[in-house]
């Protein structure tokens, strides 16, 4: 399973650069972390690590570490403690493997600025989604919209297989059915993507495995 998260924080290390990328940001990538030196956009840590093991002080001098920084912990085992951090939040790594097609209905993708921008409306993420992203090969935004053509749920996969799975919501009551949702548009691929324990159950429940613990920290 070390090699399933190694794969997911890569995935989702990636996906936090194009999203810096897009705001203008420039990341640095390397065998132990990504990291972007000035502070990323709302959501989005300031580092992620891709192995476990990474020097904490190292890392930190990567990044503007001070009141509001976050890092993404990908192995859970950094103590930022030391250093004004506190955790966050824990999550867990999750992982789907290629499958059957199933029966539910794929989501639809979204291509146009305005219609991006209805979905980031519907999402609540508001300027954080720039048309840069649509002209990024590496990213799909998915909506699934209701008989007048509203959107009411989507997610993001990003990468080049296996796809990372993340943004995902929906205005219904039921979360799986989007999950389902998201597995029916790619089912021959891998997807990889994390959530926190409360929200787990519907990944499960739609055929995603954990695969090992990350952490959020923050400079208060």
């Amino acid at each position: 399973m070390l090699e399933d998260v190694r794969t997911a924080a890569r995935n989702n290390a990636e996906w936090c650069d194009i999203v810096c990328g897009s705001q203008g940001l420039t990341g640095r990538t390397d065998a132990d972390a990504w990291s972007v030196p000035h502070r990323s956009p709302q959501w989005y840590p300031d580092a992620v690590t891709v192995r476990p093991g990474v020097d904490a002080e190292a890392l930190l001098a990567r990044i503007d570490a001070g009141p509001g920084a976050s890092v993404k912990d990908s192995f859970a085992d950094l103590d930022l403690s030391g250093y004004g951090f506190r955790v966050l939040f824990d999550a867990q790594w999750i992982h789907r493997p290629p499958s059957a097609p199933p029966v539910d209905t794929p989501l639809a993708p979204v291509t146009t600025p305005d219609e991006l921008a209805a979905w980031a409306a519907a999402h609540g993420g508001g300027e954080l989604f720039r048309p840069a992203l649509l002209a990024d090969p590496r990213v799909r935004v998915l909506a699934r919209r209701d008989d007048q053509g509203v959107i009411i749920g989507g997610a993001v996969l990003s990468g080049d297989g296996p796809y990372g799975v993340s943004n995902l919501f929906t205005r219904t009551d039921s979360s799986r059915d989007i999950w389902r949702a998201v597995c029916a548009t790619v089912p021959d691929a891998p997807l990889v993507g994390y959530e926190t324990t409360a929200d787990l159950t519907p990944a499960l429940s739609a055929g995603f495995t954990t695969t090992g613990p990350l952490r959020i920290w923050l400079h208060a």
